[in-house]
C-alpha cells in the first residue's frame, strides 16, 4: 500500500484527497457524526485509509502472522525460543482455543472486515447526499472498489484459517465458514451472527472481488497512491480463491485474463533475487499486483509497530527471523543475530530445494594472522575449503534450485552487515555452534541482511534508524498467479498448458528466457523435482514449485491444508528446537484453526470447529 496511507482512523478530522499523514491525537473514533461526515471525498479516503493500515496490525502482517504463526506451523522455521506457549503450539500445529496468535489474527482480520464495513457505509452517505461533481462520483467508486477488494481479502484470511474445510464443487460447501458481515452491527443483537456456510463465504468473497474487478477496472494508480489495488489485483485474487475451490472453469478464465491483459509479468532473475530485502528500486516491480509497503521509519527504539511515530507504516518480522554474522572474535559461538534472531531456517528444507552436500566442517585457518587478535575478519577456524569448493559449485553449477540462496543465508559462503556497513561473514546461530550434523541456514526473504534491525541507525540512513523492517511485502505477484493457473489447468485436464506455466515459473529460478523451452524443463506432471527423497515434494512438480517459490510468503499453510498434506509434513519435519518430541498433527483438527475462546463467550450464536 502508499506510503502515505497510514492510520486506523474512523475520524471526523479529514485527511486530503492525497492521503496525508493524521496527527496521533486524532478525535474518538467512536464520536464523529454520519449526518456531516464524510462530507467530501478526502473525509471518505480517510476513512478508506484504515483498511489498509489494518494489515500491519501487530497480529498480522505487522508482526505475529508470519514469523510467530505461519513459518511455525509450516515449519519453514525452527524456532529456538520456547518460551511462549502459543508459538510453541503454532509449531505442534496443535493450538489451544486461546492460543493467542489465532485469536490475534481473528480479532485484526475481522477489524479489517469492519473497517471496510465502514468505508462502503461511507461511501453510500457521501452518494445519498448528492452534489458531487462527476470526478468525485467516480472516485467515490474507486473508493467502494478498494474497499470490496480489501474485504474480500480479510475474509479470504479468515475462511482459509478458520473455516471448517475447503469446499470442491462436491463436497465441504455445508461446512461451517467464518461469519459473514455484510454491514456495521447496529446494535449488540447484529453482532451476535452465526458462522455462514463455507460455500456462502467463498460466494461472498467472489462477489466482492467481482465487484473491485467492476468499479476499479481501467484505473491506474500513480505516485504515492501506486500500491493502490486494480482490477488486476481484483482478478488475481478471485482466480485464486477458485482455484482454492476447485473451480477450475472459472479459475483458467479469470487467470489467463490477468496473464494475457494486465501487463504483468515475471521480473528477470536478477532482479527477483534482489527484490525481498527493501530495494526501493524494486517495489511495485513488473511481477507485483498487490503488495503492503512498508516504511523503516521506526525511531530509536521504538520497535517499529509499537512506536509512536507512524507506527503502523512499519513492519518488524525481522526481529524474530534474521541473518545471522560470525562473531566479532571469529566463533560461531559467539554469533550475533541481526535482530532477535528467535528462528532460523528448518534445516529439513535445505535438502528439499535440491542441496545434497551435506554438513560442513571447521578446520584450522591456515590464513590466520597470528600476529593479530582473532576476529571476524581473521577466524581461527574456517569452513572447511574443500566443502567451500563444492558449495560454491552447487551455485555455479545450479545442481540446488537457486530459489534456496534467494530464500536463505548460507552460512561462511554469504556476507551480511551487522552494522550496517561493515561486512562480515554469515554464520550459523550461536544456539548450532560445534553441531557438525546442522546446515544452519539463516532466513534471507523478508529477513535484515544489510543492517540490524535491533539497533538504532543501522538502516544505512541516520534519519531512518530503528528496528523497523526495510523491504515490501507482496500480498499477490505474477508467479502465484502462473502456479494457479497451472493448478487450474492440471484440475481442468489441461496438461500441457499446466506443464508450460510450472515450467515459466522454473526457468525464471535458473535464468532462462521464461516463454522457450529450456534444459531445466520438467517433462511431465510427475517428473522429479530438486526435493531430495521427498515423498511429498519428490515427484510432484505443482507442489515443489508452489513450496520453492513461495518459501517464507505465509501461502504455503494454505496449499497445505487444501491438498491436506498436513500429516506428511508433519512426519518429513519430525520435530522443532521448541518441541519436546515429534509434532502432534491430527488430521481431525489441524487443519483449521480454532474460532477464539473469547468469540465463543461472547457471540452466543457461534459454533466452534471440530476436535476443540
Amino acid at each position: 500500500m502508499t506510503k502515505k496511507i497510514y492510520l486506523s482512523i474512523l475520524l471526523a478530522a479529514a485527511l486530503t484527497a492525497g492521503c496525508k499523514k493524521a496527527p496521533l491525537n486524532a478525535s474518538d473514533p467512536s464520536k464523529y457524526s454520519t449526518s456531516n461526515y464524510p462530507a467530501s471525498v478526502g473525509d471518505l479516503q480517510s476513512v478508506l485509509a484504515a483498511s489498509y493500515s489494518n494489515l500491519r496490525d501487530q497480529n498480522l502482517f505487522g508482526f505475529n502472522l508470519l514469523p510467530k504463526a505461519l513459518s511455525n506451523a509450516t515449519h519453514t522455521a525452527n524456532s529456538a525460543y520456547s518460551g511462549d506457549a502459543g508459538w510453541n503450539e503454532m509449531a505442534n500445529t496443535n493450538l489451544s482455543v486461546t492460543n493467542s496468535y489465532s485469536t490475534g489474527a481473528y480479532t485484526s482480520l475481522f477489524t479489517g472486515v469492519k473497517n471496510c464495513n465502514v468505508t462502503l457505509a461511507g461511501a453510500d452517505l457521501l452518494t445519498k447526499k448528492g452534489g458531487l461533481s462527476s470526478d468525485d462520483a467516480n472516485n467515490v467508486n474507486y473508493i467502494r472498489g478498494q474497499a470490496y477488494f480489501m474485504r474480500a481479502f480479510y475474509y479470504m484470511w479468515l475462511e482459509c484459517l478458520f473455516g471448517e474445510s475447503y469446499v470442491s464443487p462436491s463436497a465441504g460447501g455445508d461446512k461451517m465458514g467464518v461469519p459473514i458481515y455484510n454491514g456495521i452491527p447496529a446494535s449488540l443483537a447484529e453482532t451476535q451472527v452465526p458462522r455462514a456456510t463455507a460455500r456462502a463465504v467463498w460466494d461472498f468473497i467472489e462477489s466482492d472481488l467481482k465487484q473491485a474487478a467492476t468499479l476499479l477496472k481501467g484505473k491506474t494508480w500513480t505516485g504515492v497512491d501506486v500500491g493502490r489495488p486494480t482490477e488486476w489485483a481484483a482478478k488475481g485474487l478471485l482466480g485464486k480463491a477458485y482455484v482454492y475451490t476447485q473451480d477450475w472453469a472459472n479459475a483458467k478464465t479469470t487467470l489467463n485474463d490477468v496473464i494475457q491483459n494486465s501487463g504483468k509479468t515475471l521480473m528477470p532473475f536478477a532482479k527477483y533475487a534482489d527484490s525481498f530485502d527493501g530495494n526501493p528500486a524494486n517495489e511495485f516491480n513488473e511481477e507485483s499486483l498487490f503488495e503492503l509497503n512498508v516504511d523503516p521509519d521506526g525511531k530509536g527504539n521504538d520497535y517499529g509497530i509499537y512506536g509512536g511515530k507512524a507506527a503502523n507504516a512499519t513492519t518488524i518480522n525481522g526481529l524474530i527471523w534474521p541473518a545471522w554474522a560470525l562473531g566479532d572474535d571469529g566463533t560461531e559461538g559467539a554469533a550475533q543475530p541481526l535482530g532477535y534472531g528467535n528462528e532460523v531456517v528448518h534445516d529439513r528444507n535445505i535438502p528439499r530445494f535440491g542441496f545434497s552436500i551435506g554438513y560442513y566442517n571447521l578446520v584450522n585457518n591456515p590464513a590466520f594472522d597470528n600476529s593479530k587478535p582473532a576476529s571476524y575478519n581473521n577466524p581461527k577456524q574456517v569452513m572447511d575449503p574443500a566443502y567451500r569448493t563444492q558449495a560454491l559449485a552447487v551455485r555455479a553449477n545450479k545442481t540446488a534450485d537457486p530459489r534456496l540462496f534467494v530464500n536463505t543465508v548460507e552460512p561462511w559462503i554469504d556476507q551480511v552487515k551487522p552494522n550496517g556497513s561493515t561486512v562480515y561473514p554469515a554464520s550459523k546461530p550461536n544456539f548450532y555452534a560445534g553441531q557438525v550434523n546442522t546446515y544452519g541456514f539463516s532466513f534471507r526473504k523478508y529477513s535484515p541482511v544489510n543492517y540490524n534491525v535491533n539497533s538504532p541507525s543501522q538502516l544505512g540512513n541516520a534519519s531512518a534508524s530503528g528496528p523497523a523492517d526495510a523491504w515490501n511485502i507482496y500480498l499477490l505477484r505474477m508467479a502465484d498467479v502462473y502456479l494457479l493457473y497451472a493448478e487450474a489447468c492440471k484440475g481442468g485436464g489441461d496438461n500441457a498448458n499446466a506443464l508450460e506455466y510450472l515450467n515459466k515459473v522454473k526457468r525464471r529460478a535458473y535464468s532462462y528466457p521464461i516463454n522457450g523451452a529450456s534444459p531445466v524443463d520438467y517433462a511431465s506432471l510427475s517428473a522429479p523435482t530438486a526435493a531430495i527423497g521427498d515423498p511429498v515434494l519428490g515427484n510432484n512438480p505443482l507442489y515443489y514449485e508452489r513450496f520453492a517459490e513461495l518459501f517464507n510468503e505465509g501461502y504455503w499453510w494454505f496449499d497445505v491444508c487444501r491438498w491436506r498434506i498436513g500429516k506428511s509434513e508433519a512426519t518429513y519435519y519430525g520435530t522443532a528446537l521448541n518441541l519436546n518430541g515429534a509434532i502432534k498433527w491430527d488430521d481431525n483438527k489441524s487443519y483449521t484453526w480454532p474460532i477464539p475462546l473469547a468469540e465463543i463467550n461472547s457471540n452466543s450464536k457461534i459454533k466452534q470447529n471440530p476436535g476443540y
